[in-house]
């Protein structure tokens, strides 16, 4: 789905949930109060906000630099995996063209 929120309306928002979430029981309940009144859905600023609280922590600023290091060595896994599929087709024909034992017609 694209990004449907302007960042500056979503930043805003997040900010709202915080400084009210102590008048709610939750950050669900503090989100369902504040979504309708700037046009945000509960669930998409109810995970704004889980985010946001997360990244706010070491472990959580940890965890998003391991998800993307995570993400980039697969990338590259899948990189070397093909280049090393394409290698090894190379050397099968290569190979059977220098074989002595083959005849030439």
């Amino acid at each position: 789905m694209a990004n449907r929120y302007d960042p500056l309306k979503k930043d805003r928002a997040i900010k709202m949930v915080l400084s009210h979430l102590s008048e709610y029981p939750s950050v669900y309940k503090a989100a369902a109060a504040i979504g309708p009144k700037v046009g945000v859905g509960v669930e998409s600023l109810r995970r704004w906000v889980q985010d946001s609280l997360t990244k706010d922590t070491p472990e959580g600023a940890a965890a998003e630099v391991e998800s993307k290091k995570i993400k980039e060595l697969e990338r590259k896994v899948r990189d070397l995996e093909e280049a090393n599929e394409i290698l090894k087709a190379a050397s099968i024909f290569f190979a059977g063209e220098l074989d002595p034992r083959q005849q030439r017609r």
